[in-house]
């Protein structure tokens, strides 16, 4: 499977860009899939359901299906979280994925910069950010895609991963 990371600090647009990535390489026909790393306890249960109840109970993974979808929560109970990697083997085979988070993860990604929003950019440091997706023009040597244009940041991927 091919991938691509999307970086950058909280607030700087990445899930809208991300969503809006989504769709386009969808129309395209392109399977997508999505790993998006999560910096706090979340939870996709919701309390009196009969999954969170079981979870609570002891089961290490509960997995609820229906007609529409299915998913699976796995409880780590104190393992560490998985890996990048790790996450990447559970997925089903499709056309491209795209990772949100894993900012310091050694895979190529695009990096989201606003500096309006006062954070340092990670492409100085970081020799995995092939192209910066920004708002304003940057002095670097990096490719830089129009964060308001997602149509040219898909082709840009695209061309980078040799899918079209």
């Amino acid at each position: 499977m091919k991938y691509i990371g999307f970086a950058g600090w909280s607030g700087s647009g990445k899930t809208t860009l991300v969503e809006q990535v989504i769709a386009l390489l969808e129309a395209r026909g392109l399977e997508v899939s999505l790993i998006k790393h999560a910096h706090h306890e979340f939870d996709i249960d919701h309390q009196g359901k009969d999954s969170l109840r079981h979870r609570d109970a002891g089961c290490r993974e509960v997995l609820v299906t229906s007609a529409n979808r299915w998913a699976v929560m796995h409880e780590l109970r104190g393992r560490p979280e998985l890996t990048l990697d790790e996450a990447l083997s559970q997925l089903s085979p499709c056309d491209l994925v795209l990772v949100e988070g894993f900012k310091h993860a050694p895979i190529p990604k695009i990096e989201i910069y606003r500096p309006a929003l006062g954070k340092p950019a990670l492409y100085p440091d970081d020799p995995h950010v092939i192209a910066v997706a920004c708002d304003v023009q940057l002095d670097t040597a990096l490719p830089q895609l129009d964060l308001n244009h997602p149509a040219a940041i898909a082709d840009f991927m695209l061309a980078r991963l040799s899918l079209i």
